[in-house]
């Protein structure tokens, strides 16, 4: 059986998705990558953090993303 590598606990920093066993959020993950950050970097950054955890947080933001919610973008 494969090990949940995203979890949600209230205790941990207030509930938001972080990689199992440490604070780091996949919030945080989204933003590194998103500023062109690679997955490389972000492993040198964070010794803790795996390669499965980094694809496991993007796994985990998109099914979060399926939700039947309307994201209105700013018109520009």
């Amino acid at each position: 059986m494969q090990q949940q590598l995203i979890i949600s606990d209230p205790a941990i920093m207030m509930g938001k998705p972080v990689v199992v066993d440490t604070r780091i959020t996949v919030e945080l993950i989204l933003e590194k990558l998103g500023a062109g950050e690679t997955i490389e970097q972000l492993l040198e950054a964070h010794p803790r953090l795996t390669r499965e955890a980094v694809l496991a947080a993007l796994a985990f933001a998109a099914e979060a993303l399926r939700a039947d919610v309307l994201y209105p973008t700013p018109e520009v």
